[in-house]
């Protein structure tokens, strides 16, 4: 075990919040003291774990990027690449990396009052315990499992005599093309996987046992990209902040006071792009209007593949998985 120094704040992770916090504090609190902690051997969190096929963001990147960092790339909504090079530009030019140790994973965390610091013990890429001190811990882990993706307990899945892939794992020499492709679940994964399995030539059945609430928006935001034609880019990206934000939060705040209203608008949307479909049994949740979050479809991917007659959905519980 080596004992490290102390630092006024350790913070555990190197994803979209890890180095947004760093930058906070190079910038705002320049005379503080910071180590970043990342227990995997590269920055980027999510967006370098998952390398599923059409991998991309769920909300725009006016506001899942940094504020002090304008979002400059045509797509609003962007693929894992791109959100990975805008890390990393962040990292490099902000002066980030040299306060980031990589293959440290924390352990335990112990706070003492008495001391008013917090003990942290994480392994290293040897696997040596080290110790660090610091007067505040800031966590910006996420909440997936990066050790294994949560599956549920299906049974006779170990049956199955086809290859079982968790998006979290996903491997790179998997075969798409010709194959008939069950994927189990309408989150905002699946909303993304299921398009981009049917794009790379797959027969895709979208198994749900409940609907979720599914909206269209443009991939590409097209006042973001006419602003930053006559203004300075930091100020035509804050300019499009504001307008998404404001947006969000009117559109949040207008769902809750006005479920039945929001309800209608969002079940009309869909069923103006999948005429014929089962929208009452195919997409109308048994929750209002962001009870849970609403998935994002950029440019109506998912309702073209509907329609294109590559992708099935099937709104039902798995009794069982059989060989075949």
């Amino acid at each position: 075990m080596s004992s490290d120094a102390h630092v006024d704040v350790l913070i555990v992770g190197a994803g979209i919040s890890g180095i947004g916090a760093a930058w906070h504090l190079l910038h705002r609190c320049p005379g503080r003291t910071f180590t970043i902690l990342e227990g995997r051997d590269d920055i980027g969190g999510t967006w370098d774990l998952f390398r599923y096929p059409g991998v991309r963001s769920d909300s725009d990147m006016h506001t899942l990027g940094y504020e002090f960092r304008p979002w400059e790339a045509d797509d609003a909504i962007a693929d894992g690449p791109a959100i990975m090079q805008y890390l990393r530009d962040t990292v490099a030019e902000e002066g980030i990396g040299p306060h980031i140790r990589f293959g440290h994973r924390v352990t335990t965390a112990d706070w003492s009052g008495a001391d008013a610091r917090w003990t942290v013990r994480a392994t290293d890429p040897d696997g040596t315990e080290v110790v660090l001190t610091a007067n505040y811990l800031f966590v910006c882990a996420g909440y997936y499992s990066y050790r294994h993706g949560y599956t549920p307990d299906i049974p006779g899945l170990d049956r199955f005599t086809g290859p079982v892939v968790h998006p979290q794992e996903w491997p790179e020499d998997l075969e798409i093309d010709g194959r008939r492709i069950v994927v189990i679940g309408s989150g905002a994964t699946a909303m993304t996987l299921v398009p981009a399995l049917a794009e790379r030539g797959a027969r895709v059945t979208m198994l749900q046992r409940s609907p979720t609430y599914v909206i269209s928006r443009p991939r590409v935001d097209r006042v973001a990209i006419a602003l930053r034609r006559i203004l300075p880019a930091k100020v035509a990206y804050r300019i499009t902040r504001f307008k998404n934000t404001t947006l969000q939060q009117f559109f949040y705040r207008r769902a809750r006071e006005r479920p039945e209203e929001a309800k209608a608008h969002l079940l009309g949307r869909v069923a103006e792009e999948l005429p014929g479909v089962d929208i009452a049994t195919h997409f109308t949740p048994s929750y209002a209007p962001w009870d849970q979050r609403i998935c994002l479809v950029p440019d109506g991917d998912l309702f073209a593949a509907i329609r294109s007659g590559r992708v099935d959905v099937v709104t039902d519980r798995i009794d069982h998985v059989d060989e075949a």
